[in-house]
């Protein structure tokens, strides 16, 4: 009883460690896609966006950060926030200012101005939810203009930018800091079915790497449960197949589950996941089809995404393949760079390789990762889009249990013990943390 208590102590003494680096963006405010819509008629380019203006007017960096809790001035944008929509409506001009000093707009090289036509910031919104206000701007058009470009500043995260009114009109997804092509007036400038389908791979990765915590952990949740690889393949496979059939019927519109059911119950699966492999050392029957059920939650998931971003009309198929595709190498890298991570641990648990050069390895790299904490990278963290300590000190704590797999590698399954379900036991925490979170708090 004494040595079962112990090892339970120990499990839950792992978990909280692990848990600890990451919980913490369970109260993040999500950065979300600006979506602007340009319609060229009679003289006049109107541009309807859909903003969180709270975000532009404190000045965070939104190429840098992907929730406004991780900002250095993340206290300007919960003060913003907290202003009645009549305050921000009135410091909109500011941000016009400094958006026609760039400028925004151009039309055959030549810059032209912007001003509001109307602005709507909505109320009641939930503090804990970015504020998405609907700002239309519009500038008058030169005569015999034939094309306009849009830079988009820097430090002002992504544009989903759409164009209306015309026949094979111009979508495009625009970085901070980057240009629009030349977008005729005519239309014409539609993506070509490649162009689509390249250009939704990274944002479908993207979503997966670094942005996809919670679905993340579940993938590890279905890594962590055998150290064979045909368990991992069914898993897998069974996933994939889900989340394709809702994330396209989604996308299509053909299936809309609200957020507030289908996020608590993604947390829910990967405290299942987790919690099972706990107390199962390989897969049963039954494990296949409720990753398959879970699958389709994690699907949904991806489609409210896609929402987000706005698929291209003239080639919806394309994009939809290719984001998809984006999603499954990266859920296929997040097992890659797992297993590179434990591969030692595991020959040496199957007696494959001596224990001496894998213990060095192991505090060499558990030491590296924690100096890549300690020292200010600006660079990667931006890469990341996330705060360095988030991915390595979850990796530091792996590569520790790594060495301990190792260093007591006389016990039985040591890879299982220290490693699976520790890490298992981390991502339940972490699972139930969100579920509480997004259903109570």
């Amino acid at each position: 009883m004494r040595n079962t208590l112990s090892l339970i102590l120990r499990k839950l003494a792992y978990g909280l460690i692990l848990s600890s680096a990451l919980a913490g963006i369970a109260r993040a405010h999500e950065v979300v896609p600006t979506i602007a819509d340009l319609t060229v008629t009679q003289g006049a380019a109107e541009l309807s966006l859909r903003i969180n203006l709270e975000a532009f007017l404190a000045g965070i960096d939104l190429d840098a950060v992907e929730d406004t809790d991780n900002a250095e001035n993340a206290n300007d944008y919960d003060a913003l926030r907290a202003m009645p929509a009549e305050d921000i409506t009135a410091r909109v001009p500011e941000l016009l200012a400094r958006w026609n000093a760039l400028p925004l707009f151009r039309t055959d090289g030549s810059a032209f101005p912007l001003e509001t036509l109307s602005v709507t910031v909505p109320e009641d919104v939930n503090d804990e939810l970015p504020r998405i206000s609907q700002w239309v701007l519009r500038g008058t058009v030169p005569e015999n203009t034939r094309g306009v470009t849009v830079a988009w500043p820097a430090g002002s995260g992504a544009l989903v930018l759409r164009q209306q009114g015309v026949d094979a009109p111009f979508t495009g997804y625009l970085e901070g800091g980057n240009q629009s092509p030349e977008i005729s007036l005519g239309g014409g400038g539609q993506q070509s079915a490649s162009s689509a389908f390249l250009a939704y791979i990274p944002v479908g990765f993207d979503h997966i790497l670094p942005k996809g915590l919670d679905h993340i952990l579940f993938v590890l949740g279905l890594f962590f449960l055998s150290t064979h690889l045909r368990p991992l393949i069914w898993q897998v496979s069974a996933f994939t197949a889900a989340h394709t059939v809702t994330l396209a019927l989604g996308a299509l519109g053909l299936v809309t589950v609200p957020g507030s059911i289908v996020e608590p119950l993604i947390a829910a699966s990967i405290v299942y996941v987790a919690v099972e492999n706990i107390f199962a050392s390989g897969l049963n029957r039954w494990r296949p089809v409720v990753i398959f059920c879970f699958g389709l939650l994690h699907g949904l998931g991806f489609a409210s995404v896609l929402g987000e971003f706005g698929l291209p009309e003239d080639q919806f198929i394309p994009a939809l393949i290719g984001f998809n595709v984006g999603v499954e190498l990266g859920q296929l890298t997040v097992i890659a760079a797992m297993f590179l991570c434990v591969w030692q641990a595991l020959r040496v648990s199957r007696g494959e390789t001596g224990a001496h050069g894998a213990k060095v390895l192991y505090v060499g790299l558990a030491v590296l990762a924690l100096i890549i904490c300690a020292v200010p990278m600006p660079n990667v963290a931006e890469v990341l889009e996330a705060p360095v300590p988030l991915f390595a000190v979850p990796i530091a704590l792996v590569f520790t249990a790594c060495f301990l797999s190792v260093q007591f590698r006389q016990l039985a399954d040591p890879y299982r013990r220290f490693v699976a379900i520790p890490a298992s036991v981390g991502i339940a925490i972490i699972g139930a943390y969100w579920f509480v979170e997004r259903v109570f708090l």
